[in-house]
């Protein structure tokens, strides 16, 4: 599936949860809350089992982060100051493109075979037509770029998750992917080729500024922020973004109102009753039956999602308000100087 790249050099290895972090809700109000780590870990209790040794990768959290604020970041921001635009790109794309060797490997290695031969196709092309991969002429051809590595190949091979770690300068990654790491890197040229590893780490720490800036300010806890984060990502490159419908939770029983999924009772007319609808209300088992069947059909009590439809009718109306008086302002303003200039 298409996605943005996730395995890339150890300088920058710890940026690739946050990166996928700004796609995803916020947790918390914009401030950030240092809080002990008794206290999170029982707030995250759900997760505990996928995060066993909390208190070391905290601790690796804190150094990756202090490495970031005084090397890291200021040496990426001289980078983005001195360096064209249009050169970031060229950097990025070629980057990009050589980490499409590991995609075609891990494509075969998973049976994607037609994906392979659509990410070999892509890998040819930019490397001749598009410079090198210095320009993604691929992607104007109609060929997606698709993310594959070693750890998503491990885990389409049936080997577990392990527990999630953050390792000093690589960053947040499971028992699984990190041991995945060293066969990416040996599959990947530019690990070959001296300071390449270097440019590109400093080119994806240049990329991941906007994200970072978001998990300070929006997380509460930028650590559980990102932990959680990092592994709905990972979830989600392993599935090809297919949603596992055993993972939602759809609190539906035998106690469930029917009259909240059935129909109303329609009214009398002229004291005739209208003749009731057999399609209407179900008996409780039956509703559970059919929405274990299949779960698509299921319908959530409408009523906060009611609300939730008023609320932003209403924000949308203010909107509009304000947009017509900002148009009355503008007429006036070109009134008055349409008779200044007169």
């Amino acid at each position: 599936m298409y996605n943005p790249s996730y395995q890339g050099n150890s300088q920058a290895s710890l940026l690739w949860a946050v990166l996928f972090s700004s796609a995803l809700s916020v947790t918390g109000c914009a401030t950030q809350d240092q809080r002990p780590v008794e206290a999170t870990s029982a707030a995250a209790g759900k997760i505990d089992a996928a995060d066993p040794y909390e208190g070391f990768n905290r601790s690796m959290y804190g150094f990756n982060m202090g490495l970031d604020k005084h090397l890291l970041k200021p040496i990426a921001n001289g980078y983005k100051t001195v360096t064209p635009d249009f050169m970031q790109t060229g950097v990025s794309n070629f980057f990009t493109n050589l980490k499409g060797i590991n995609v075609v490997l891990n494509d075969f290695l998973q049976g994607k075979f037609g994906q392979g031969a659509s990410d070999t196709g892509r890998f040819l092309t930019n490397s001749t037509v598009g410079l090198l991969g210095l320009f993604d002429v691929a992607s104007e051809l109609g060929l997606q770029n698709n993310v594959e590595d070693f750890g998503q190949t491990l885990a389409v091979w049936g080997v577990e998750q392990g527990p999630y770690l953050v390792l000093p300068v690589l960053g947040p990654t499971t028992v699984r992917d990190g041991a995945a790491i060293v066969v990416d890197k040996a599959a990947n040229p530019g690990t070959y080729v001296p300071g390449t590893g270097i440019v590109e780490g400093i080119n994806d720490r240049a990329n991941a500024e906007g994200a970072l800036n978001f998990i300070d300010e929006a997380a509460l806890d930028p650590y559980v922020f990102t932990r959680e984060s990092f592994l709905q990502y990972r979830k989600n490159l392993i599935n090809d973004g297919k949603t596992d419908s055993t993972n939602y939770d759809l609190d539906i029983d035998g106690d469930v109102d029917v009259g909240e999924i059935a129909p109303a009772k329609p009214k009398e007319n002229n004291g005739v009753q209208k003749p009731k609808s057999d399609s209407g209300k179900k008996a409780p088992g039956h509703v559970q039956n059919t929405i274990e069947a299949n779960p698509s059909s299921a319908k959530p009590n409408g009523t906060a999602f009611d609300s939730m439809s008023s609320s932003f009718d209403k924000a949308a109306l203010e909107f509009e308000k304000a947009s017509d008086k900002m148009d009355q302002i503008s007429k006036k303003k070109d009134g008055i100087n349409t008779v200044n200039f007169v």
